[in-house]
């Protein structure tokens, strides 16, 4: 017999297929319309695949056959990991097959905020251009030949370094847990303290995952500390940012400009100040939405959850 599966997130058919060679897939693209429907396949399944779900301790006790948990994400903050490891609860992420693509985003956050591209095309399609022409006060910074500072210098920091070096000739600082020395080796980053790359970055890229030890990891303080001429960039989680700290510190011109691809709550409120500024970028955590992207995601999460359920060895195991 197949062990029981359940996908929560819409999958191409291809990935299904792949699935149901080997397992029987109860598939609930829109799990929170079907939630009793879902909640019933949950206490028959022995792995779990999707992302964004909490798994903790009132869901987990609904599902007592299950083996593994696989993200098709590269963070799992959405993971109890202690109560996982407390059952014998598998899990997986999907790290590297995006990192091309999240590093892509980043840069172009980086470029529209200091070129202030999204206001100047709102600027040219409202007419603005056309009735008052265009003037030094609209003028953008440069990118290129500045200091990227990159809090979390894991594998998209460093495919962001690769990016900004050889493309940009920027100057890489970054603070990490731990030292990268194939990073400083190869892109010729330095690694130095929180402050000091506050203070001497052009660009503050935060990529850290999110946890206890992040959570509103940049705030007041942090805010304080970069320069007046500095853009803030966020691409990895929304509740890694004070939000309400970067609010202020963008009405207080203690920072020029942010592009952020995440929020404190997604989908932000339309009341956020943040959505009528016009030097913050804004988008809704696309950082690895590209077809071909979420489809090699979603074929590496599909090949860790048949691993699990057949006792396996996970492909990109968490713990």
């Amino acid at each position: 017999m197949k062990p029981k599966v359940v996908v929560y997130k819409r999958m191409s058919e291809k990935v299904l297929d792949y699935i149901r060679e080997s397992c029987e897939v109860h598939y609930f693209p829109g799990y929170k319309e079907e939630y009793e429907a879902f909640l019933a396949a949950l206490k028959e399944a022995e792995g779990v695949l999707g992302s964004g779900l909490k798994f903790d301790e009132v869901l987990l006790d609904q599902a007592p056959k299950l083996k593994v948990i696989c993200n098709t994400s590269v963070g799992y903050d959405n993971l109890n990991i202690p109560l996982l490891k407390e059952r014998g609860i598998l899990a997986s992420n999907t790290p590297g097959v995006l990192n091309d693509t999240v590093a892509d985003t980043i840069m172009a956050l980086m470029l529209a905020a200091a070129r202030r591209i999204t206001e100047l095309d709102q600027f040219v399609k409202t007419g603005g251009w056309s009735e008052n022409g265009f003037s030094q006060q609209q003028f953008g910074i440069d990118v290129h030949h500045k200091t990227l500072g990159i809090i979390g210098m894991g594998g998209i920091g460093a495919t962001l370094a690769k990016r900004a070096h050889f493309g940009f000739d920027m100057n890489i600082l970054y603070h990490n847990r731990s030292r990268n020395k194939a990073a400083e080796t190869a892109y010729h980053a330095a690694y130095c303290t929180m402050d000091e790359l506050l203070a001497k970055s052009d660009f503050v890229c935060v990529l850290t995952p999110l946890t206890s030890q992040t959570e509103k990891l940049i705030g007041k303080r942090e805010f304080e500390k970069m320069k007046q001429t500095a853009v803030f960039v966020n691409a990895a989680r929304g509740k890694v940012v004070d939000e309400k700290a970067l609010i202020e510190a963008l009405q207080a011109n203690e920072v020029l400009a942010a592009g952020l691809d995440v929020f404190e709550k997604e989908p932000t409120d339309r009341s956020n100040p943040l959505l009528k500024m016009p030097n913050v970028v804004t988008l809704p955590h696309i950082g690895s939405a590209t077809a071909e992207t979420r489809m090699k995601m979603a074929q590496l999460g599909a090949e860790n959850l048949t691993a699990g359920v057949h006792g396996k060895k996970l492909l990109t195991p968490i713990y």
